[in-house]
């Protein structure tokens, strides 16, 4: 059984590096911000700023979509807008099901950016009988003994967990004996599931507890500062922080 395991789009098999794929849509959505602009051209500096990377890295990025721009003139960024949505199969439908409608399932389903980036919220689920039947964002919520015929019957391979910690493997084994291949988990627990299907999870309280981290690093070292130099111990810690382009790596859960 393979845990934690992360989404690999089809672009893998024509060589796109995984941490490629990872920023495809932080330049996705800056080029859009700048297509709902009706900005028609963007230099590679422009766009990385924007989308929080280095322009050396972008270019490398988009030399393996085959785009490398137009010398003088930049990226077009309806052709770019295009381009990318397609590596990550936006140009088409996905159904996704949202199961545990709580107060995180509840604000998942009335977020408004899921249609306009290629993905529709086929249905609701949640386990208390008393909300089946009830309008969460105008789509019915459905009991989730019903949960392996709502995925036949709206051909669902992009699954969503909501639901306690406690429920979210049992919620996961439905979704994937129903035929579920994809699962966006925001339980606060480690998912195992088996070959062939892909989980990303979203641990807010993990991301909180890493900048905790670095605001407790910065509250040291300005306190440091205010001593005097900046202590030997703290200077080779912030060397070995460096990656090999001069980049802070991100800190990432496991």
């Amino acid at each position: 059984m393979a845990t934690g395991r992360t989404h690999r789009p089809a672009t893998r098999s024509r060589g796109i590096p995984e941490a490629t794929v990872a920023r495809l849509p932080l330049y996705l959505r800056a080029l859009t911000a700048l297509s709902e602009r009706s900005v028609p051209t963007v230099s590679s500096e422009e766009l990385a700023a924007a989308a929080g990377v280095n322009s050396a890295k972008l270019r490398k990025d988009f030399s393996y979509l085959g785009s490398y721009g137009t010398r003088g003139v930049g990226y077009d960024v309806e052709y770019l807008v295009y381009q990318i949505s397609r590596e990550l199969g936006l140009t088409q439908d996905w159904p996704v099901v949202i199961v545990g409608i709580g107060n995180l399932g509840a604000a998942l389903a009335n977020y408004g950016g899921f249609a306009s980036r290629g993905f529709r919220v086929a249905a609701l689920i949640d386990a208390d009988p008393a909300m089946a039947g009830k309008p969460v964002a105008g789509i019915p919520v459905q009991h989730t003994d019903d949960l392996e015929k709502i995925i036949e019957d709206n051909g669902v391979s992009i699954g969503v967990i909501a639901t306690p910690a406690g429920a979210a493997q049992q919620v996961c084994e439905r979704l994937v004996a129903a035929g579920v291949t994809s699962i966006l988990n925001f339980a606060p627990t480690v998912l195992s599931v088996p070959d062939g299907v892909d989980v990303r999870k979203v641990d807010l309280s993990i991301e909180l507890q890493i900048l905790a981290f670095h605001e407790q690093r910065k509250a040291g070292e300005e306190t440091a500062a205010g001593d005097g130099a900046l202590p030997a111990a703290t200077a080779r810690e912030k060397s070995a922080d460096q990656g090999p382009d001069g980049d802070v790596p991100a800190v990432m859960p496991a």
